[in-house]
């Protein structure tokens, strides 16, 4: 794992009747984000370049993901059927 990583303290993966089922970690909690700007999704939008436009940082586009948690995978924030549709931006840090 990368130093400083949003994982360092996820648990690892455990199923339910204490067997571990591959090598992996649990999902991270999700820390605050909370929206400042509406943002509405355009054909050629792409995570790391709204992350770019709005933080200066492209590896920061999982702040945005953050604070739109109704969307399970990061790349459905983008899909094709979400242009025209209004995501939030929080701000770089809370």
């Amino acid at each position: 794992m990368a130093r400083k990583s949003r994982y360092d303290n996820s648990l690892p993966f455990v199923a339910s009747g204490g067997v571990v089922d591959f090598a992996g970690d649990r999902a991270r909690a999700i820390g605050t984000a909370t929206p400042v700007v509406e943002h509405t999704i355009e054909t050629s939008d792409r995570l790391d370049l709204l992350a770019d436009h709005y933080y200066g940082d492209d590896r920061k586009w999982w702040r945005i993901v953050d604070a739109n948690p109704g969307f399970l995978f990061a790349g459905a924030l983008l899909a094709d059927d979400m242009t025209g549709q209004v995501i939030f931006i929080p701000r770089a840090k809370e």
